[in-house]
C-alpha cells in the first residue's frame, strides 16, 4: 500500500476506472457473442443484433478500450456473418 497521498488516491482512481473498463468489455463482449448467435440461428432479429453489437463496438472505441482498426476489424468480420447469412 502507498504512503504518499497521491499515490493512494491513484490507487483508488485507477480500481474504479478499471471496474468501469471491465464492465463496458463484458457488455461489448456480450452484444458480440448476441449478434453470433443470432446470425447462426438465423433469426428475425439478427440485423438488430449487428447494429446493437456495432453501436456498443464503437462506443468502447470511443472510450478507448479497442483500437480504432480493431474496433473496424471486429465491425467488419460482423457484417460479412451478416451478409452470408443473408445471402
Amino acid at each position: 500500500m502507498p504512503n504518499i497521498k497521491s499515490a493512494k488516491k491513484r490507487v483508488l482512481v485507477n480500481e474504479k476506472k478499471r471496474a468501469i473498463n471491465k464492465a463496458a468489455n463484458s457488455a461489448l463482449k456480450t452484444a458480440i457473442k448476441k449478434a453470433d448467435a443470432a446470425i447462426e440461428d438465423n433469426s428475425e432479429n439478427k440485423a438488430e443484433a449487428v447494429k446493437a453489437a456495432i453501436k456498443k463496438i464503437d462506443q468502447a472505441q470511443a472510450k478507448g478500450l479497442l483500437h480504432k482498426n480493431n474496433a473496424a476489424h471486429k465491425k467488419s468480420a460482423l457484417a460479412i456473418k451478416l451478409n452470408k447469412s443473408n445471402a
